[in-house]
């Protein structure tokens, strides 16, 4: 379906009412390990992804042999998008390897980005999330006890009128925390140091070169020279940067594939990654800083015929698009682009034919399947909802979490007058944005129109009952 930009929740786990102390210290463990890996929007109640079929499948094939080799392929990890500039990489579970846009952008070769996927492979295959879990929950208890001392303390010296009993009852209070913020911090970096470890393990096991991670992480050492003097390094989750590069260096060097450089094919794919990003990322004016009209390259090309179309030129990005097609005819997603920018701009029945060929072209073509499905549906033909139906459930089979496909579906069946299974899939829809409130209302309407123990009566009974982890009781 194109670039798109989504918000994913980031839903918290079930857990008891927390005493005063224990919040405190709730608090300082969640600063410690959320703030140090999550953008600040993220940290505001969710993720703001990037969903696209291309992008999505490069990072599969990048990520595939690490995994294989850390013994991962079956624990099905996926990678995810994060519309952000930065350069950053994370794991907050075991299912998933965030990557921010801003790392895409930067990384010049796809050994660069595959060096950071690796890293964060080291973390799920080390385990290193329900290890530093566990060293939460350690640390907290001691951080609990000196903390309800120093309470006591502290009222004894209340009731006594002996201020200094206050004051250094006080710096007991705080002492706990500090000390647990300084023992969980270096935990975390003696994690990192691990996951540098194995990713390189990983890469040598797949006959790919450390090059790219030994780079990137050179590249932070450079930029801390002006961002970080003075900073203390017992207050930081990874290791200063210049000690991770000369540990990385001799691990790294040691490898037969240190001089190995990435198949000119990959390359040219991240190549192609990268100048998407730009063209939906970038305005108009930086785009041509980056690519200007004398360079002829493919993503070149391609960055500038996404621009235009953004822009509002689609006569001279139709035809950009079809000089990219004649160059490369058997890329899926050059069709699917043309396909994205006829439908964005009103044609919906001229795009069905170009989202028809990507997704026969495409290897997985989840995504491309939802812009299908909503271009057939703006053509306004019955027979054409009940085959958006097919293509639309295809790609819910094989993604769930897709909140476009649902909603979609829902004009689909609307279209053909089934109110039930069009309630329905509106209430899934909401559910997958983490509107619980909506979902709820939507679901007990669908129940209504579906006899009692059918499969669609029990999806909707399984919305309309969930509740969200972490709350007790009362309304979403």
């Amino acid at each position: 379906m194109g670039i798109s930009f989504q918000m994913i929740a980031l839903r918290p786990s079930s857990q008891r009412r927390a005493a005063p102390a224990a919040k405190a210290i709730a608090v300082l463990t969640a600063a410690a390990v959320v703030c140090s890996t999550l953008p600040a929007r993220a940290q505001e109640g969710g993720l703001p992804i990037i969903r696209d079929a291309e992008i999505e499948q490069l990072l599969r094939d990048y990520s595939a042999p690490v995994l294989g080799a850390a013994g991962l392929t079956k624990q099905n990890i996926h990678p995810v998008i994060i519309s952000d500039r930065s350069f950053n990489a994370f794991v907050i579970d075991a299912k998933h390897i965030f990557v921010n846009a801003g790392a895409l952008m930067d990384s010049k070769t796809p050994n660069q980005i595959i060096g950071v996927l690796a890293h964060e492979t080291g973390h799920i295959a080390g385990g290193h999330l329900s290890k530093l879990r566990a060293e939460l929950a350690n640390a907290q208890t001691a951080a609990i006890i000196a903390m309800l001392l120093g309470v006591g303390a502290a009222v004894a010296g209340a009731r006594s009128g002996n201020g200094s009993i206050g004051n250094a009852s006080m710096a007991a209070i705080m002492a706990p925390q500090s000390a647990m913020m300084y023992s969980i911090l270096s935990y975390q970096r003696q994690q990192e140091e691990q996951a540098d470890k194995a990713g390189v393990k990983f890469l040598t096991a797949t006959g790919q070169s450390a090059k790219g991670m030994y780079e990137t992480f050179k590249r932070f050492a450079e930029n801390e020279l002006f961002s970080s003097q003075g900073a203390s390094p017992y207050m930081r989750s990874h290791p200063m940067s210049k000690e991770r590069v000369a540990a990385l260096t001799e691990v790294a060097r040691s490898s037969p594939y240190w001089d190995k450089t990435d198949p000119p094919e990959l390359q040219q794919r991240h190549d192609l990654m990268r100048a998407k990003l730009n063209g939906y990322l970038d305005r108009p004016d930086t785009l041509l800083r980056i690519y200007p009209p004398t360079d002829q390259s493919l993503p070149a090309r391609y960055a500038r015929a996404i621009s235009a179309y953004r822009y509002g030129n689609v006569g001279s990005a139709l035809g950009q698009m079809d000089g990219l097609i004649q160059s490369m005819p058997n890329n899926p997603y050059f069709y699917e682009l043309k396909g994205q920018a006829l439908l964005e701009s009103g044609h919906p029945a001229e795009a069905v034919g170009p989202l028809r060929h990507a997704v026969s072209l495409a290897p997985n073509p989840t995504l491309i399947q939802v812009m299908l499905g909503q271009a057939l549906i703006a053509t306004n033909s019955p027979a054409a909802a009940g085959e958006a139906i097919g293509y639309l459930q295809s790609a819910i089979l094989h993604d769930p979490d897709i909140p476009d496909a649902y909603m979609q579906l829902a004009m689909a069946y609307g279209r053909k007058g089934d109110t039930a299974q069009a309630d329905l899939a509106s209430a899934q829809a909401a559910f997958a944005k983490g509107d619980f409130r909506t979902a709820r209302q939507l679901a007990k309407r669908a129940k209504e129109h579906f006899p009692v123990g059918a499969p669609g009566w029990v999806k909707a009974d399984d919305i309309e009952g969930y509740r969200p982890p972490g709350r007790n009781s009362g309304p979403f």
